[in-house]
């Protein structure tokens, strides 16, 4: 791998978490058109040491560099700024470390700044907020929201139980990395830590997300989580009218359907016969205006 510069040394302890979505997407400019007379973003997944099969499979991912960093980020103990950099110079981006080095610049310091807040010692309050109403200054629910621009907005919000998280894992690949290209709100992947789940949860059902489906199963009935936000969205619009929640059964149920989805299509993989239609099925439902 190509050596960075002495001065690029501190950047290889600085995780690649540091570097914010403005960054990300300015390097998804220069990396996602794929060229021929220029490294694109497939030869620095190569050099991330992807495989040929998750290249291809990267391929039908809305923003295919965003999609490499996060799962390079998630795999890779040491992806680091400094590393990306290395990366980059040694597949002869340099037009891009060069144009770009200001913002990242600007981000990790704000990162290390972060850093040093964090582990000063807590200020003590008369009041916690932490699930107060959120304000207009209150952004950053998820990892792609940009403090400077408009809120991250998605096709649907996935309701589910942790038990049934596999499942959603092939809902995401059969929907976000197929040509429906839709956009999913999973709430272990996208949301950042740290603040209340009723008000986060509340604010993405209500203002972010078109439709909403429920992944029904047994463990699905004995979760609060999982009841509040179905009840929410309900209330939200009564008979299910302008916020269309669809309800997903994908597995066997020892217990009664709920009630209060009743009166909503059930969309069934339980079913072998249907089976081949269950995603286009689903698919075209949150297509649909």
């Amino acid at each position: 791998m190509a050596d960075c510069g002495s001065e690029d040394r501190p950047l290889w302890s600085v995780p690649l978490v540091a570097l914010n979505v403005s960054c990300r997407k300015k390097l998804g400019l220069y990396l996602n058109p794929r060229t021929a007379v220029a490294a694109d973003w497939s030869v620095v997944a190569e050099a991330m040491d992807f495989t040929y099969l998750e290249i291809k499979n990267y391929e039908a991912a809305r923003n295919p560099t965003a999609t490499v960093l996060e799962e390079w980020q998630a795999r890779c103990s040491d992806a680091s700024v400094g590393k990306l950099l290395s990366i980059l110079a040694e597949v002869e981006r340099n037009d891009i470390v060069e144009d770009l080095r200001p913002l990242i610049d600007e981000d990790v310091k704000k990162y290390k700044e972060r850093q040093k807040k964090e582990a000063e010692p807590p200020v003590q309050v008369d009041e916690v907020d932490s699930c107060l109403p959120r304000t207009t200054q209150r952004v950053g629910l998820t990892l792609e929201d940009d403090p400077d621009g408009t809120p991250e907005l998605f096709d649907a919000f996935i309701c589910y139980c942790p038990s049934d998280l596999k499942f959603v894992h092939e809902m995401i690949r059969q929907l976000e990395q197929t040509e429906y290209k839709l956009k999913l709100c999973v709430f272990d992947r996208d949301v950042l830590p740290g603040s209340c789940v009723w008000s986060i949860t509340s604010e993405l059902i209500e203002k972010r997300c078109k439709k909403m489906v429920v992944v029904i199963s047994d463990e699905y009935l004995d979760s609060d989580a999982c009841d509040f936000q179905t009840k929410f969205a309900l209330s939200l619009s009564p008979g299910a009218r302008d916020k269309r929640l669809i309800p997903v059964k994908y597995k066997p149920m020892k217990k009664k359907f709920p009630t209060i989805l009743r009166f909503l299509t059930l969309c069934d993989y339980t079913r072998p016969c249907t089976q081949s239609w269950f995603w286009v099925r689903l698919a075209k439902a949150l297509l649909k205006p």
